[in-house]
Order: C-alpha cells, then structure tokens, then sequence
C-alpha cells in the first residue's frame, strides 16, 4: 500500500524519487524516470525543488574508520538555561556530526567523530564540559556499528 505526501509538495512520486536516491545518490536521471514513471527532465525538474526547497541533500558519505577517525560516540548533555545556545556551540565543532535536542533524560544529544580515545577526551574535557551552561555529560562509546542507513 502506498501512501501520498502532501507535506511541502511531496507527493508520491516526488517520495519515490527520494527512496531511489537514497538506494543510490549516483542514479541516473533516465533510471529513475523509467521507476517513477516521468521524463528525465521532470525527474531533474523534481530533484532541484527538493534540493532547493531543503527537503532534501545529495551528499558523499564516508566512513569515518577509512579516513583515521577510529573513535565514535554518542554524548548526552544536561543543560542550564536556554539549549540553543549550547546546541549551536556544539554545532559550530568539526568533531560534532549530529546534534538534536530532546525530551528526557538528556536536553541534548551529539554524535562525535574523533581520531582516537586522546582526542574523544580532549574535546569533551576541555571544549565541550567547558560550557559553563553544561551541567553533565554522559558519553557512549561505539564499539560496532549495526547499521547505519539513510532512510525515511
């Protein structure tokens, strides 16, 4: 059974397109159209709405273990005061892949990048418990990843 988008103009097919680029973010124009059922200028046509509109992004994702950065983790922070501001100096981190805030136990989560277990503890010693709108921390090693997929 499918369901219809209407949210920001995505419609079913415009959905489609994106579960094609999702699968594979190199797919042809000409091989989408023939899945989605549109011409290879419409396909084009939808694909820069959507990129344009922020929808959506068609971006080269590595993994982080093939380019020396051996050390993953999932940080969840307590906060004082306004989060923005905490959520936006986190952000403004290159090691900081991921931010959101949330309900629960934490205000705050943050996916971090490092190279090894020296720099993980440099940045959240001496950058991000330096907050001082930081109340606590809690960090969560990766030791394997399961998955990791890009999907609705």
């Amino acid at each position: 059974m499918s369901r219809t988008f209407a949210v920001n103009g995505i419609d079913d097919v415009s959905r489609r397109i994106i579960e094609q680029l999702q699968e594979d973010g190199r797919r042809s124009y000409g091989a989408i159209a023939k899945v989605v059922g549109l011409s290879e200028a419409g396909v084009r046509q939808r694909v820069q709405k959507l990129i344009e509109s922020g929808v959506m992004q068609i971006v080269a994702v590595t993994d982080p273990m093939k380019v020396g950065r051996f050390r993953q983790a999932m940080v969840g922070l307590k906060v004082q005061g306004p989060v923005e501001p905490v959520a936006d100096a986190l952000s403004a981190m290159p090691e900081v892949v991921y931010v959101v805030t949330c309900a629960g136990s934490f205000d705050l989560l943050c996916e971090v990048v490092c190279e090894d277990d020296e720099h993980l503890a440099e940045l959240i010693s001496e950058r991000i418990r330096s907050n001082p709108n930081i109340n606590s921390t809690e960090t969560f090693v990766y030791l394997r990843l399961s998955k990791d997929a890009y999907r609705w």
